[in-house]
């Protein structure tokens, strides 16, 4: 598309390998040739030791677009890219590569976390609703009997009918489990010292303690940030309030468990699972996780795969083009929310 007037950014995409090729269809690269000064095919994988190539677009570079493992943004390497003024991350936290040095250039900064969490929430929704019906401990049981169960209706604790869910955390992914489950019967509590009781009100959810929530819920998800002050947040005592039978849910981060608590429970029945995320992330090959009948083990699946990830390259391209035209970003990061925050 011709531009009258071009005050297109000069722009380098910088990634791990191969993602580019995975977040980028035919339609991003064209978008982002129209949007920007760029070779969409160039992708910087170093920037502390770039080959000539990527040295050279570093140098003129206005815009770098980030996604999972884009190299650190130190001060050195931003000594390399003087013309630099923005940093749009096609991906959800920006604390691996973004650095204070960053901050201290005043380097404007944006994020697709919004739009990874999407993916996340969904699988949360799946998965309380699968708990609630029991359906992993059912699943298992009619393939050991190969006939219709003795009980086929279940139990008064299975179902979803006015079940009590416990969500840990009202960050972007919280927020919209919460959406998710407002057309069910759910009773959904939710535990966020930086969340007031008004607002708590007006997202539809029962402020409560950490404690309080693990004793009331049949299922508790945990969709906290990794910080040191939610460092195994979820331990002993919070695994033994919760009622017999409940659901422990993770999809956030596995340091956030108490996991050798959490394989005491399990191991005797007590408690299920459903862990996308563990600690280590991937848990040994002895691991019980792998064989307990109670648990649902994936493969850190819940965030953005295959054609979830054009969803946030479209956000990312939206906000090099407000970039472009001068409009603040949508989704800006600010260094101030990322001390509770992802």
């Amino acid at each position: 598309m011709p531009h009258a007037t071009d005050n297109r950014p000069t722009l380098l995409l910088a990634m791990g390998p191969g993602i580019a090729d995975r977040l980028l269809a035919d339609r991003h690269r064209a978008r982002l040739a129209d949007l920007a000064h760029t070779d969409p095919y160039l992708v910087a994988h170093d920037l502390a030791a770039p080959a000539p190539p990527v040295a050279a677009a570093l140098a003129t570079a206005e815009v770098l677009l980030t996604c999972w493992g884009a190299p650190p943004l130190t001060a050195a390497v931003l000594d390399t890219a003087p013309k630099l003024r923005a940093v749009v991350h096609a991906a959800g936290s920006v604390k691996h590569h973004i650095t204070d040095a960053c901050w201290e250039r005043g380097i404007a900064v944006t994020s697709a976390a919004a739009a990874n969490a999407l993916p996340v929430a969904e699988y949360t929704l799946a998965a309380i609703l699968f708990a609630g019906k029991n359906v992993l401990a059912a699943a298992r049981n009619y393939a050991a009997l190969r006939t219709t169960p003795p009980w086929p209706i279940g139990t008064g604790a299975t179902g979803n009918y006015r079940r009590t869910v416990g969500l840990v955390g009202a960050s972007r992914i919280g927020r919209r489990v919460i959406e998710l489950l407002r057309p069910f019967d759910f009773e959904v509590l939710l535990y966020d010292p930086y969340v007031s009781a008004a607002e708590a009100a007006s997202l539809g959810v029962e402020p409560v303690s950490l404690d309080a929530l693990c004793a009331r819920s049949g299922i508790v998800s945990v969709h906290a940030p990794q910080l040191p002050d939610t460092y195994r947040m979820i331990g002993a005592r919070q695994l033994a309030l919760m009622p017999a039978g409940a659901t422990l849910i993770n999809t956030a981060r596995g340091s956030l468990v108490d996991e050798a608590a959490l394989l005491g429970e399990l191991l005797t029945g007590r408690l299920h699972a459903v862990l996308d995320v563990t600690d280590p992330e991937l848990p040994p090959r002895e691991s019980p996780l792998y064989d307990l009948p109670n648990v649902l083990l994936t493969p850190h699946i819940a965030g953005s795969l295959g054609n979830e990830l054009h969803r946030m390259a479209d956000r990312a391209l939206d906000e090099v083009e407000r970039f472009a035209a001068g409009v603040p970003f949508a989704d800006p990061v600010l260094p101030a929310t990322l001390r509770h925050s992802a």
